[in-house]
Formats: C-alpha cells, structure tokens, sequence
C-alpha cells in the first residue's frame, strides 16, 4: 500500500533502508527553493547597501555571496546520498559519535533561532497588512497570523519528509507566481538616475556585504542538506545532487536580491523602513488590491523556510542523544518556536538589531564546522560505514580531539575578527582587529565586514584537510 504525504514519517536519526530510498536529484530542487524564496530576500538589498556600497557592488558581492553559501548546501546534500543519514549524524564521521555533540548543539540553536525568526517575520508582516487593508488593528491580527503560521509548520514538521516534500512543491509553484507580480507592480519604483548616484564603497565594505550575504542565506542551511538527499538512492547522481540543490536553492533569493536592491537603492525612506520591518515595508509600495496575494507570498515563502528547520532540528536533537520519536522532538522544537516568536514579537523592542547579532554569533562556530564536515566530506573515497555512525568503539571513535580542536581555534579566531553591536553581552567580539593591524575595533575600515566568518571557513577546511588524512585512510581500511 503507497504512503500518504499524512503518514507520520516513522523513521528519525537512522540510516534509510535500500527499500526505501527513492526519487531523482532534480527532486531537491522544490524543498531548496520553497524555503528560500521568501520576499526577506529582497529586504536583503537594503542590508547590502547599508555597507555603503554603489549599486554593482552590492550587487556582486550579494550574489557571489549567495551563490558560494548554498554551493557548499549542495556539497553537504551529497552527504547524505552517500551515507543516507541526516547531516549531523554524518557529521560523526568527522568529529567522533560523542565529539559530535559540539558542533549538533550548535547546529540545534542555529536551526530553532531560525525558526524564531521567520515565525515572527511571518506575524509582522501578516499585520501589517492586515493594518493596510483596515479594520484590524493591535494585537489581533498578529494573533491570527501567528496561530496559522504555527500550526502549518508544526504539523508538516511532525508529519515529516513526504508532506514537506509535497508542501515545498506546491509552495514554489505559488510563490513563484506571485512574486513575478509583486515586481511587475513595483517596476515603476525604480529610479534609475538615484541608482547611479550611490557612492561606491571600500574593499572592507565590499567584503562586509559578502560575508552579510554568505552567511545570511546559505550558510544556515549547509548543517541541513543531507537531510534531504538521503531517501535517494545511492547510485544517483553526485554532480545531479550537488546541481539541484544549489540551483534550487540559488534561483529564486538572486532574483529577489537584485530586485530589493534595486528598490532601496531607488528609495532612501524604504530602506530605513526595512530595518524596522524587513517585510512589512514592502507593503507601502503596492495597490490595496494586491495586499492580499502579498501576505500569501510573505507568509508562504517564510513557511518554507521554517518548515525545513524545524524538521532538520528535529533530527539534530535526536542526534544529540534525546530519546524520543522523530515527531515528538520536532513538537518539542515547535514549543521552543512558539514561546521565541512570542518574545520577539510582543516583547523585543527591535528586530534587526537582535537578528543580526544571531547570524553573527553563531555563525562563526558554524562556519569553523562547515569548513570541517565538507573537508572531511571531499576527503573520504568510500561512504560512511553505516553501523559505526552510531557505535562509539567503531572507527569514528569516541571523541576526535584534532577535529574538535580545529572548530574551536577557528571560532576563537573567527569571533575575534566580527564585531557585534546588537547588546552588551557580546562586545567582547572582534579581540583581533586590532592586533592583526586591521584597524580599532569601533571604527575601524574592517569594523563591520564580519572577516571573521570567512576565515572560520577556511582555517577549519584547511585544517581537517591537513590533519586529517591519515585517520580518514585508516577508517577506510578497516
């Protein structure tokens, strides 16, 4: 008998059966673009060119930057084609079955911050132009968004991967509709002539908005691609799997970047609006009329996103040793969601501010273990030995120190290259600026460029690289 997309998905952290593995790479090209075709894409225009930039350089460095961060979500998807486990779970590989808790509890925060996130953009934004339309104003529209919101994202993330697969299908075909709207409406927004008047900024400002870019659109997903490429079968293709992840996922935020530059760079008064409300600000540009097809474009986009999360948390959880069935950890997860979104929406005095402090923070742990998983990754010939994932005596060991210890050095380097405003507890970042001769750490050219992400990245990559080949070769000759 074929399952329903309503089946509760029953299998959590293990290794998929040959039975069971199914579909075709070009299928991960719905999941990946569904969660990222949120009009929060085009508010990203205005972030880039808050770093002082003209029109072409916030242009290259936003796409540069979003095309390198879902490459290394493709690289990661291929992980879990040949291992048919989720992310972290194969992450084991790398940093040992009980090592791997550093970067899975990383990994879980990350996830349900994002969550946080687009539950209560979602809220926002479904107010707003709630507020537009008349008739209801104050807390009960946040209300009603909220509660819908949340009972779609929590029950495709308890239901598990055939509903989402089936939602993020239906969701990209409908929000890719009626976001071509949305820019046909605002054609006449541009100004051309404003456009050309913006003044170019330095080489810092340029790697700042980069790095903005990187780590704001495709880095959050890389400790979630395997979760989604491990139902296939593991003859598939690798270079099909790598492809369609990162073109799904690729297509639609490049579109919506460049056209949300094209309107904050055209209008000083949005792009002050977005830094209060990235979505909500788009609505001040469109007929009453469309304010409806908006929300739904607004709000499905920000589902997509979310509905991806929660079902990877779910599954990081479980890695983290929590034993529960895969459903009930994803409603776990929903709980946190819920009580997040309601402090950042009803209690939090600003949005962006705290947002950008959470990209950065975790971000640079994230990017010292995406720098070690896909090293090790590209460095292994042979696939994971599936029962030794889960057996701490097998030959991923128990702990492996010189992993560990490269993701740490790493974020100690990378923190001391980022500074972050958004509260008083997280000053101490950016230690390094100074030191390494690039400036004061307030006011500094290299003050707000985030070099820190990047070299996270890379000093990790280039670590395991090194360190790790001899251990790789033995695992595989055992």
């Amino acid at each position: 008998m074929a399952k329903s997309a309503l089946d509760v998905e029953r299998n959590g952290i293990n290794v998929i059966d040959e039975a069971e593995r199914k579909g075709r790479p070009a299928g991960l090209f719905w999941p990946w673009c569904a969660a990222n075709i949120s009009v929060l894409g085009i508010s990203y225009g205005a972030f880039l060119l808050g770093f002082g930039l003209n029109l072409w350089q916030a242009l290259i460095a936003g796409i540069l930057g979003t095309l390198a961060s879902f490459l290394l979500v493709g690289l990661a998807s291929l992980a879990g084609k040949r291992g048919s486990a989720p992310t972290m779970v194969l992450s084991r590989a790398a940093f040992g079955v009980r090592g791997n808790a550093l970067p899975a509890a990383v990994s879980y925060l990350l996830l349900v911050g994002w969550e946080i996130v687009l539950v209560s953009l979602a809220t926002l934004a479904t107010a707003t132009v709630f507020q537009r339309l008349g008739g209801f104003t104050g807390t009960l529209p946040k209300v009603l968004a909220f509660v819908v919101v949340a009972v779609i994202i929590v029950g495709a993330g308890v239901l598990g991967f055939d509903a989402i697969m089936k939602l993020q299908t239906w969701l990209t075909i409908a929000l890719a509709v009626f976001t071509v709207g949305y820019i046909g409406l605002t054609v006449h927004q541009v100004d051309w002539a404003r456009l050309g008047a913006l003044p170019a900024g330095g080489f810092a400002a340029l790697v700042g908005a980069f790095v903005l870019a990187f780590t704001g659109f495709g880095l959050g997903w890389v400790n979630s691609g395997a979760d989604y490429s491990r139902y296939l079968p593991r003859s598939a293709s690798g270079a099909g799997v790598v492809g369609w992840t990162t073109f799904g996922a690729t297509a639609a935020p490049v579109v919506l970047l460049v056209w949300g530059t094209l309107l904050a760079g055209s209008d000083k008064k949005l792009s002050d609006a977005i830094g209060q409300d990235p979505i909500g600000a788009l609505t001040t540009l469109l007929p009453t009329w469309y304010l409806v097809p908006f929300a739904i474009v607004a709000i499905g986009g920000l589902i997509g996103g979310a509905v991806l999360d929660i079902y990877s948390s779910g599954l990081t959880l479980l890695t983290l040793g929590v034993k529960l069935p895969r459903w009930a950890a994803a409603g776990i997860d929903g709980v946190l969601m819920i009580l997040g979104t309601i402090y950042v929406v009803w209690f939090a005095p600003n949005f962006i501010i705290p947002f950008q402090g959470f990209l950065i923070t975790l971000g640079v742990p994230m990017a010292a273990w995406c720098g070690v998983f896909l090293a090790d990754l590209l460095s292994r010939r042979r696939s994971y030995d599936d029962a030794d994932l889960y057996r701490p005596g097998g030959r991923y060991g128990v702990l492996n120190w010189p992993a560990v210890t490269i993701m740490i050095v790493a974020t100690v380097i990378g923190w001391g290259m980022v500074v972050n405003t958004s509260a008083a507890a997280f000053g101490w970042q950016g230690y390094l600026l100074g030191p390494l001769g690039l400036g004061p750490r307030l006011g500094g050219p290299w003050t707000y460029a985030n070099l820190g992400v990047l070299v996270a990245f890379l000093l990790a990559a280039g670590g395991q690289a090194v360190f790790a080949r001899a251990r790789i070769r033995r695992q595989e000759a055992a």
